[in-house]
C-alpha cells in the first residue's frame, strides 16, 4: 500500500475560498427574503385595480402580485408574470415599458413579454387578463 500525500496548507484553503465564493454566487441568485418560484404568481384571479390604471400604449407593475399589466395603443390588455426567466426572481422595477430584474439586469419588453437584454434568453410567462366593471383582473380564470 502507498501513502497518498497529505493536502499543503494552501490546497486546504484555496479548496475552502472557491467553496466560499461559490456559496456566494447561489445567495446572489436569490431575491431578497429568498427565492421565488413560478408559484410567486397568481394561481387565482386577482383584481389588480382600476382600469384607467394603465394608459394606452403604457404598463403598471403590481409587486404585490408579481404581474405587470400592459395596454397597446388599440386598448387591449396584456399581463406577463414577473417572476424572471433566468433565475426566478421578482422583478420589481419598471422604466417606461421596460421591466427590470434585480438580481441579473435581465430586461423585458412589459408590452410584448419579450427578453431586450440577457442574460434572460426566455420571455415572460402570459397570464390572462381582461377588464371587467371597470377594473383589471389577472390569472387564471380571468
Amino acid at each position: 500500500m502507498t501513502a497518498r500525500p497529505s493536502a499543503s496548507r494552501r490546497t486546504v484553503l484555496r479548496g475552502v475560498a472557491v467553496t466560499s465564493v461559490a456559496g456566494l454566487g447561489t445567495a446572489a441568485c436569490k431575491a431578497p427574503g429568498g427565492a421565488a418560484s413560478a408559484e410567486a404568481t397568481p394561481t387565482a384571479p386577482v383584481d389588480l385595480g382600476a382600469e384607467s390604471e394603465v394608459a394606452k400604449g403604457g404598463a403598471r407593475l403590481y409587486r404585490e402580485h408579481n404581474v405587470v399589466v400592459s395596454r397597446s395603443a388599440d386598448g387591449g390588455l396584456k399581463a406577463y408574470s414577473t417572476i424572471c426567466t433566468h433565475a426566478g426572481c421578482p422583478i420589481d422595477k419598471l422604466q417606461g415599458t421596460t421591466l427590470v430584474c434585480p438580481c441579473h439586469g435581465s430586461e423585458f419588453d412589459a408590452l410584448t413579454g419579450k427578453v431586450v437584454r440577457s442574460p434572460a434568453t426566455e420571455p415572460l410567462n402570459e397570464l390572462l387578463v381582461k377588464a371587467a366593471d371597470g377594473r383589471i383582473v389577472a390569472g387564471p380564470g380571468a
